[in-house]
């Protein structure tokens, strides 16, 4: 389907926590940007935001490539990604210091004033051509399924169990229930306003697409600086499922 186009926290700061492996390192954002960043343009570097315990094979088909750096970020320190920070505050990352970024179901967990603060600093991450891929729940689709009176039947089954449109609105009710509060979701989108919602951002151009049954998804890849339709249709089908 081709795209659609449309025109336990760490603190931050100088001071920022790293992992390797299963240790646990501070360094200079300075320091941070030498180790972690590889600046002599040799190999782009995508920024994996909220990769939980996920790897770049779990990414799309376009980072899945040996040439592509995946650093992995995450608020969450027990999934041990390379940086552990706040999708509203990486300063860990230095200013246009990425090639490209993927966020897969992780922008729904903000809430919605946050939102814009997120976006800002993927813009302010990314190199001037740099672009980022998103990924989220489709409420459009999903509140189909609730206008049917089926808010907790099983919409499709993941490979954590069950999903029913309540999980897919509210959040993942057997992560909450162990105590996992960072799988709430607090926002949502429809494939309009997910569009809308980059562009106020800053975003030059867009492409989007929405999934339905049995995926209930969102997916937009957005670019920092203004790109050709044809290209930027070649772009997103590098990246879309």
């Amino acid at each position: 389907m081709p795209p659609n186009t449309v025109t336990h926290p760490v603190p931050l700061g100088d001071g920022v926590f790293v992992n390797y492996g299963t240790r646990a390192c501070s360094f200079s954002a300075t320091r941070l940007a030498r180790l972690i960043l590889k600046t002599d343009g040799t190999m782009p570097a995508f920024l994996h935001i909220g990769c939980g315990g996920k790897r770049k094979d779990q990414t799309t088909r376009g980072f899945n490539k040996p040439e592509w750096q995946e650093i992995r970020v995450d608020i969450d320190p027990r999934v041990q990604p390379d940086i552990v920070a706040s999708i509203t505050d990486m300063s860990a990352v230095p200013d246009e210091s990425v090639d490209a970024i993927f966020t897969s179901h992780t922008i729904e967990h903000l809430y919605p004033h946050e939102v814009p603060v997120a976006l800002r600093e993927f813009l302010r991450v990314l190199k001037p051509e740099g672009f980022a891929v998103i990924t989220c729940p489709d409420l459009q689709s999903v509140c189909a399924l609730v206008a049917e009176d089926k808010l907790t039947e099983t919409a499709y089954v993941s490979p954590a169990g069950p999903i029913a449109p309540i999980d897919i609105i509210y959040g993942h009710r057997p992560s909450l229930a162990r105590g996992n509060l960072y799988m709430a979701h607090h926002c949502g989108f429809t494939q309009r306003v997910l569009v809308g919602t980059l562009q106020a951002a800053g975003f030059k151009s867009v492409a989007s697409m929405r999934r339905g049954h049995p995926y209930y998804d969102l997916w937009a890849l957005a670019t920092k600086s203004p790109m050709d339709e044809e290209a930027l249709r070649a772009l997103a089908r590098e990246h879309f499922p």
